[in-house]
């Protein structure tokens, strides 16, 4: 038996080539946080400058469409109204 090895439950563990897979799969889970990070970063930033061309601000957007929404739901119980008497 070498000395990077041992006997554990019935099979033998190279220490070294244990050692090697974990320091990769460290590395790997580093680089594969920092490539999630830029992504992230990236989109932020489009979103950013998406926002700021937006000739119309997001929420007087919404507050007109419920003002609309409310004045169709109005017009039609108006014509419901009508058309019953």
């Amino acid at each position: 038996m070498a000395t990077n090895q041992k006997f554990i439950g019935g099979f033998q563990v190279n220490r070294g080539m244990l050692t090697v897979g974990v320091a990769l799969t460290g590395l790997g889970a580093v680089v594969g946080l920092t490539g999630t990070a830029l992504v992230c970063v990236a989109l932020a930033n489009a979103g950013r400058g998406w926002f700021k061309q937006l000739e119309t601000h997001p929420a007087a957007l919404a507050q007109r469409t419920v003002h609309q929404a409310k004045a169709a739901s109005a017009a039609g119980l108006e014509a419901w109204r009508s058309s019953v008497n």
